[in-house]
Parts: structure tokens; C-alpha cells; sequence
């Protein structure tokens, strides 16, 4: 009777496990931060459903650090939301293993102000907030460098700092802010760097900012898994599902001409 419960019980192991392991490949788990940028993954997960038959749950952030710590721990299947550099810049801290499964859209950093209308009124000591994670911070250090408003040691280190500053002539003080909360002190500082994925819910746009990049940036933002999991079927589905018309549409509506596809 022993032998048989026990033979009874691997048996049912084995079953709940296949069908787990059925199921995902059936049904992922998505990160996004939240915002614009997960509606248009919720077009996405519509298509992949009605194509492919592949479940996607959207899990929301509101910071650029725990979706990485979440796809590192197996919490998530994928994440949507950062550029490479960023990427490169977090596995090379933290030893994520990652690797990039498709490409989403550019979505063009600019330079926001409320007290000023122009890159020339800027005042000597002016405060200029900045994003505080390593790669959106030097992308914007590059751009004011690239409007000779600073000089950088190196201008194409993608991951300057305000330490790697070497001309200032109007004496800039620089203010590191984590990227959602930029636009919550745009009314305090002379000029803020914002991330379309938080300046659109704000009310930005880029025919607001006095600086931005063109659609030739090379920040295009990534589909990202665990390294090996690149070439699963439903992530490629998924990926599939996002390079589609119906996306680029949703962005479209969402942003105007300010989300660039990367795909294409």
C-alpha cells in the first residue's frame, strides 16, 4: 500500500509538472513600467493571444531597477521598458545574465523647462536635474555637450557623470533624480532631462523641450530575457506580436511622432 501511495504521488508530481511547464509556454509574465508604454504592450499581448494563443500578464512598475531584479529572479518571463546601454550598464553592476530578444521603439529623451523658453535664457548657476541611473544620466550629459552648453572629458562615454564635466562655463549645478520623479520637480530646477515613458503621462511632449534627440538615437528600447530564453517559442511570439502594424499604431496614438520603431 506504501509502495502504491508513493508511485501514486510521483505520478501526480509528474503530471502537475508537465502541465506546468506546458502552461508556460502557454502563458508568460511581462514587466513594463507603468504608463503609455504598457498600453501599447497590452496591444501586444491582445495580438499574441488571438495569433498564438499565448497568455501575457502585464506586471507594472514604477522604477527602472525592479524590473531587471524581477526578470533576474525568474518573477518574470520578460521585461519591456530599457535601452541597451542601460541594460549593458546593469548586467556589468549587478551580473544580470540577459540578452535581447527583439527591439521595441526609440523613445527620444528631451529637455524640459517651466521657468525658461529657450537653451539661451539659462541663467549662470542654473539647476539642471538629471536622470540618476548610469545610462539615461550620461545621454543627456551628452546632449548638452552636444548643444555646447558643457564639455565632457569624453563624449561618447555613454555613461558620463557630472564628474566627467571638464567645461562649465554658466556654472550649471546638476541635480540627480530618479527618472519618475523628474517631473515632479520640473517646477524647482532650471531645466530637467525626462524620459518620453515619464514625461508623456505628465503632459510633455517633445515640441515642449528645449533640447532633444533626433531619430537617430541610438536608444532603442528592448524586448529582454534571461539569457537562453531568447529562442523560446513564446517569446519569440511575443516578440512577433509587438513588431507588428497594430502596435505601431497604438504608439502612434499614444505619442505622436515621438516613438520610433526600432524594428524596422
Amino acid at each position: 500500500m506504501r509502495k502504491t501511495l508513493l508511485n501514486t504521488v510521483l505520478a501526480s508530481a509528474l503530471t502537475l509538472a508537465a502541465g506546468t511547464a506546458l502552461a508556460d509556454e502557454h502563458a508568460i509574465k511581462v514587466g513594463t513600467v507603468a504608463g503609455p508604454e504598457t498600453e501599447v504592450m497590452e496591444v501586444a499581448a491582445e495580438i499574441a493571444q488571438r495569433e498564438y494563443g499565448l497568455s501575457v500578464e502585464i506586471i507594472e512598475f514604477t522604477d527602472y531597477v525592479t524590473p531587471n531584479a524581477a526578470l533576474a529572479d525568474g518573477s518574470l518571463d520578460a521585461n519591456a521598458y530599457q535601452h541597451e546601454p542601460y541594460m549593458r550598464s546593469m548586467v556589468e553592476d549587478r551580473g544580470y545574465d540577459f540578452a535581447i530578444a527583439g527591439r521595441t521603439f526609440v523613445y527620444p529623451i528631451g529637455a524640459y523647462s517651466e521657468k525658461h523658453d529657450s537653451i539661451e535664457a539659462l541663467p549662470e548657476g542654473a539647476q539642471i536635474a538629471l536622470p540618476n541611473d548610469p545610462s539615461n544620466e550620461g545621454r543627456a550629459l551628452i546632449l548638452m555637450h552636444n548643444q555646447g552648453l558643457i564639455e565632457l572629458d569624453d563624449p561618447e562615454n555613454l555613461e558620463a557623470t557630472p564628474l566627467n564635466v571638464v567645461g562649465n562655463p554658466k556654472d550649471f549645478r546638476f541635480r540627480e533624480i530618479e527618472a519618475a520623479q523628474l517631473p515632479r520637480v520640473l517646477p524647482d530646477v532650471d531645466l530637467a532631462f525626462i524620459n518620453n515613458t515619464f514625461a508623456q503621462p505628465a503632459g510633455l511632449t517633445l515640441d515642449d523641450a528645449l533640447i532633444k534627440e533626433g531619430p537617430e538615437s541610438p536608444y532603442v528600447n528592448l524586448i529582454v530575457v534571461r539569457e537562453g530564453d531568447q529562442d523560446r517559442e513564446a517569446i519569440r511570439q511575443l516578440v512577433d506580436a509587438y513588431q507588428t502594424e497594430e502596435v505601431e499604431a497604438k504608439a502612434e496614438e499614444l505619442f505622436g511622432a515621438q516613438a520610433v520603431p526600432g524594428w524596422k
